[in-house]
């Protein structure tokens, strides 16, 4: 299969006669004029090769014609050369135009020097994106000594005007200042620092696809070593030299192509050199490209998924043939020092491969046997580029009588229970193909995406992620920033069952269903099949099913009320079931998004783990006694308050007003904490507002603000106002009521960046604003008016609002589902004053771009909100304010 010749034209000869005067303005339309009519073939099916071409030709035209205006060609020691993209003859809509004026004189004339001026400010003046340089001989070969990416240029120059000699004499200087070994390691290195700053990964929400991983610069820089070291001229030689197979070199044209058609719209759209897939452009960019909603999946998925697995591809590709480049550069006169394993692998310079090519032909199951060697033996450093080839071609051949192969089986039981490099042994299977061809339904979620921002990874990626953190939770190094699940992980009698949970908790998504119960079905189905008993295979299918509960019991649900614990207690039903379900849990969440782990989530978690072990270990028939509760609490405060001078008839003073729900509800630690602060503010009528930043084991990972003042309608609308004026994001809320019609607000917070408050200025000022506030509730304060951050701006959540009454508690429950936004509690706050709701309590929940609340509410004689018609009016004020996004 040889590369196609490509002869566009989107110019008319008689647009551009050698002798003609055009104008800037004539330039301008002329180029205008060629992009509509590539837009117009692009929107028809045309190749994009050829039109990415044909604006290149377009482009030197103008460029030739504006030169020969100013006399240029003329000068026999001058040449315009075309370099980088513009140089391969790849210019996209809105690509650069990279140009070098190459001369051989010492200094240019002036009059000289004026005409080039003039020429680059043409350009810029039509409206081109010109990077140009204008560079004698002598200085190029210096700049090209020094700097890589010039150096890689030179590779690439064509002439467009002037004598071509130039250039060769260019490429000859400037050919001996870098070795081939020494290119080679400047573009490796060159390509690892890239990674980095796309975070080494293909699966980024919004991924650039010329500079992360698995994007056009991937593929060129194989191109640029292969053009340096071998000299040649297109990816096909490739080929020829034996680095790729027809079908590699099939799959690298065809990931470069997809990665064209992308940019190629990317830049129409934008309407700027934009690389990065924008959740600005990402949904009409699927429609450009003929992609269509389904019942399985939205078109903006449908684009990602297939980049996604274009980028692994190219990724995949990318690897393999550095190894070969390294060895066939940088490796060709040493001698491997090979050690053998067995009779079909064998260690050549660290790297695992095979001692034949007829290995997995002959010995199908080598294909999990060798990722069950690298799993047991941590110091090799990979798999040999020869070897992947090989896993690749024979991994297609994955079939059912393979799956069912008892060998197989057991390998890849192995591979999970290995102590070893777990996570990269099952990347390394998916990037070759064996794990989606092992396992068909992982297969099916590779390169899927969620358009959403609280899932920033493919489901794929964030599966292996999931594992990853699992793994992690088996060494002390984790125990500083996990130090519960570190110990619980630690002590699960088999760890394999937490790691196929992990492996199928999400892989039910994408087809339509609850996934957690489609994957609980795969999981039990592929768990016996594997040789597990019936008693695993269930808790394996168990943490699949419920592999969500225990997180949105810590966010949604107050876990200071006893009954909310005991519920919770019955559904795990025992203290092993509860040990696999935190560590998913936590894993799972960290894999998610690292923004939502903190430590105000930590903390939850913990608390909601360590009270339901408890409560397991007082059996599930001999749940908590509130009285019970409720005077341990009351001793235990009275006791510090005591030994810290109060006396106790001033204690109760405080306590006698205040309900049993106050000391349900807070901890000892709490309590003393409030009754001090409000013992210690006296008769002062100013609001109390007193700030922990160091809180007691309730409230770790978050600054709690504690509020004594007169109970008004607007109190929390009020307050939350104020907190959202100060940049701080409430996390929970609690509202007790004191019979002396005095409330005692308690508020969890964080910053802006999602951490604890600790500086004494910022905690002053937080302080006396909410004072000044609180002074004047009447005063309402001003909801802040922030612009919505883009990210936010593309998404649609149609608020939900559910309203249920709970009798026996006396309260009514709300839970509002809507877009997040800046102001967005402040909002609520103030549509419950406007329709008489009290609020008792408050757990709210961001997840990515959706906010998930859940208030406990009243009506202002503290009753359960029963009238149906404000129950129904106060919903629909909140969808219809809360959907019309500022």
């Amino acid at each position: 299969m040889q590369p196609p010749t490509l002869t566009p034209h989107v110019l008319d000869n008689s647009q551009l006669m050698s002798n003609t005067i055009v104008t800037p303005a004539h330039y301008r339309e002329l180029l205008k004029n060629a992009q509509d009519t590539l837009w117009a073939k692009f929107q028809t099916g045309a190749s994009v090769r050829l039109l990415v071409e044909a604006h290149s030709e377009a482009v030197d035209r103008v460029l030739t014609h504006a030169w020969q205006s100013f006399d240029l060609h003329l000068e026999t020691e001058l040449a315009l050369l075309a370099v980088g993209g513009y140089g391969r003859a790849e210019l996209h809509i809105a690509s650069d135009i990279d140009v070098l004026i190459l001369h051989t004189y010492g200094n240019l004339p002036d009059a000289l020097k004026d005409s080039i001026s003039r020429f680059i400010a043409l350009l810029w003046d039509l409206g081109l994106d010109v990077g140009s340089s204008v560079r004698s001989l002598s200085e190029c070969v210096e700049s090209v000594s020094n700097d890589i990416t010039i150096a890689t240029n030179v590779l690439e120059m064509r002439t467009l005007c002037g004598q071509d000699d130039l250039r060769q004499t260019l490429l000859a200087l400037v050919r001996p200042l870098w070795t081939d070994a020494a290119f080679f390691e400047a573009k490796r290195d060159e390509q690892i620092a890239r990674h980095a700053k796309h975070h080494n990964t293909e699966y980024n929400l919004e991924p650039d696809l010329k500079n992360a991983p698995g994007g056009l610069r991937d593929i060129q820089t194989i191109f640029w070593v292969a053009k340096r070291h071998f000299e040649t001229t297109n990816l096909y030689d490739l080929v020829t030299h034996g680095f790729l197979t027809e079908f590699e070199y099939k799959q690298l044209v065809e990931s470069e192509t997809f990665l064209w058609k992308i940019r190629f719209a990317l830049h129409h759209i934008a309407k700027r050199n934009e690389n990065r897939l924008l959740f600005d452009h990402q949904r009409t960019l699927a429609v450009l490209l003929g992609y269509s909603d389904n019942s399985a999946s939205r078109a903006v998925e449908q684009v990602m998924k297939d980049y996604y697995r274009v980028a692994m591809t190219v990724s995949m590709l990318n690897e393999m043939l550095l190894q070969y480049f390294d060895e066939a550069i940088l490796r060709a006169d040493e001698k491997a020092i090979i050690i053998p394993i067995s009779d079909d692998f064998q260690l050549r310079d660290n790297y695992i491969e095979v001692t034949h090519h007829q290995v997995f032909a002959r010995n199908p199951s080598a294909l999990l046997e060798i990722f069950s060697i690298l799993a047991e033996s941590p110091d090799i450093l990979g798999v040999r580029a020869s070897t992947i080839r090989l896993i690749m071609v024979e991994a297609r051949k994955i079939n059912a009588a393979f799956r069912h192969n008892p060998q197989n089986r057991a390998y890849f039981m192995e591979i999970l229970r290995a102590p070893h490099a777990l996570f990269s042994t099952l990347r390394q299977m998916k990037r070759y193909g064996v794990l989606g061809q092992y396992l068909p339904a992982f297969g099916a979620i590779i390169g899927q995406m969620q358009y959403d921002l609280f899932h920033i990874y493919t489901v794929d990626a964030h599966t292996l992620l999931v594992i990853k953190n699992m793994r992690r939770f088996r060494y002390d190094e984790s125990r500083e920033k996990f130090p519960v699940v570190t110990d619980v992980a630690q002590q699960l009698p088999k760890p394999e069952l937490l790691y196929l949970a992990g492996l199928f908790h999400d892989i039910g998504k994408g087809r339509g269903g609850d996934h957690s119960e489609l994957g609980a079905v795969d999981a039990i189905e592929f768990c016996l099949a594997h040789g597990l008993s019936t008693r695993s295979a269930n808790i394996v299918a168990w943490l699949t099913r419920n592999h969500l509960i225990m997180s949105m019991t810590a966010q949604k649900q107050d876990l200071a009320d006893p009954d909310v614990i005991h519920r919770f207690a019955q559904h795990v039903g025992d203290i092993i079931h509860l040990d696999y379900l935190y560590a998913l849990t936590v894993a799972d969440i960290c894999a998610t998004n690292p923004k939502l782990w903190n430590s105000w989530r930590a903390s939850l978690l913990r608390q909601l783990y360590q009270q339901t072990r408890r409560a397991l270990r007082r059996g599930l028939n001999n749940p908590i006694d509130y009285d019970e509760l409720i005077a341990e609490t009351r001793i235990t405060a009275m006791e510090t308050l005591l030994s810290d001078g109060f006396s106790e008839e001033a204690v109760c003073s405080i306590w006698d007003k205040l309900g049993d729900d106050y000391f349900l509800r807070e901890s000892a630690h709490d309590i003393v904490w409030h009754t001090s602060a409000i013992l210690n503010h006296g008769n002062n009528s100013a609001p109390l507002v007193a700030i922990h930043k160091s809180l007691g084991n309730q409230f770790q990972g978050a600054t709690q603000i504690f509020v004594y003042t007169q109970d008004l309608p607007n109190l929390f609308a009020a307050s939350v106002a104020t907190l959202d004026q100060q940049h701080l994001t409430v996390l929970d809320a609690r509202i007790i009521t004191a019979t002396s019609h005095f409330s005692l607000d308690t508020y969890i917070v964080l910053d802006e960046d999602n951490t604890p408050i600790t500086d004494n200025d910022r905690l002053d000022m937080i302080r006396e604003s909410l004072v000044n506030a609180l002074s004047h509730p009447e005063q309402f304060p001003t909801i802040v008016q922030k612009r919505l951050p883009r990210a936010l701006k593309h998404f649609s959540v149609k608020t939900e609002v559910n309203i249920s009454n709970d009798i026996a508690k006396q309260q009514t429950s709300l839970e509002v589902i809507t877009l997040d936004r800046p102001g967005l509690l402040a909002r609520i706050g103030l549509i419950f004053m406007e329709h008489g709701v009290t609020l008792q309590s408050a757990r709210i929940a961001t997840l990515g771009e959706r906010a998930e609340d859940v208030f406990f509410i009243s009506d202002r004689q503290g009753q359960p909100i029963a009238n149906p018609e404000l129950c129904q009016q106060l919903a629909a004020t909140l969808r219809q304010q809360l959907d019309t996004v500022n």
